[in-house]
């Protein structure tokens, strides 16, 4: 199964409770932070969430 790399380009302050939170389930806490998750159907749903505040590179 192929990874994705997901980078936190734009700040958390003035976002919704679960977008944060969401962000924060996936390892995601401060600017420029980025992490590698296994691109299945969660994690998939879970950048739906917060497309506007990541991007993301396949690996």
């Amino acid at each position: 199964m192929a990874d994705i790399k997901i980078k936190l380009t734009k700040s958390l302050i003035g976002s919704k409770a679960d977008q944060i939170a969401t962000a924060h389930s996936l390892g995601l806490r401060k600017i420029g932070n980025t992490t590698v998750q296994p691109d299945n159907a969660q994690t998939q749903g879970k950048l739906a969430k917060i497309a506007h505040l990541v991007t993301v590179v396949e690996e």
